[in-house]
């Protein structure tokens, strides 16, 4: 079987600097993989480089044994979650959800009041993101994460800004997604909780 997701001798530079060179690894359906590294090593310019928006100056990443510049489903098949959170601060968490619902290629059919619920922001749904706490406004860019049945999630520092609560929530939420087949690649300092969640890891460092 082809991995789902793969990275062959992957080398990035970015302002002169190398980041990472031989980079290799797959991910399989129901797998996920947590990148390390202090900052600067490359995490987010990796996840960049998966989602198809950043410049790869070694190697290749496949998606389905496809190099993703060539792949028809890679864009489609993916969810990307930025260290920023994304929202429209003039709009609400539901207006923000159900704008990018609208424009996901394969919605989930979960509504906004559904998924915002799942995060604890009824009571805030209708208020603009940008009256919300930090903690509030990354909560609602999670719940995104229910828009799209997209099978690859890309996290970048998911749980930055969220109590003990939130990282609860996101841990079950990604076991839920990797035991329906999904895949994810994450960075992140913080540990997930609880069991049955097990990841491989990927040590970028930093090279000089």
């Amino acid at each position: 079987m082809k991995p789902q997701l793969s990275a062959d001798g992957l080398g990035l530079w970015r302002g002169g600097r190398r980041l990472c060179a031989g980079l290799n690894f797959s991910l399989e359906a129901g797998e996920a993989l947590q990148l390390k590294g202090a900052n600067g090593a490359g995490k987010t310019s990796l996840l960049r480089v998966l989602a198809g928006l950043g410049r790869v100056d070694e190697g290749e990443v496949r998606w389905q044994g496809e190099p993703i510049a060539r792949s028809i489903d890679h864009r489609t098949a993916l969810v990307y979650l930025a260290h920023a959170n994304g929202l429209k601060s003039h709009l609400s968490p539901r207006e923000n959800y159900i704008f990018y619902q609208s424009i996901t290629d394969s919605s989930s059919g979960i509504t906004a009041d559904e998924a915002l619920s799942r995060f604890g922001l009824t009571e805030e749904s209708d208020r603009p993101c940008g009256n919300l706490s930090m903690g509030q406004k990354r909560r609602a860019a999670l719940a995104r994460l229910l828009a799209s049945k997209a099978a690859l999630w890309l996290l970048d520092e998911p749980l930055t800004s969220l109590d003990a609560d939130g990282v609860t929530l996101v841990g079950e939420l990604l076991r839920a997604h990797l035991a329906q087949g999904g895949l994810a690649v994450l960075a992140t300092h913080q540990s997930l909780p609880g069991e049955g969640l097990a990841l491989k890891s990927l040590d970028l460092g930093v090279t000089p």
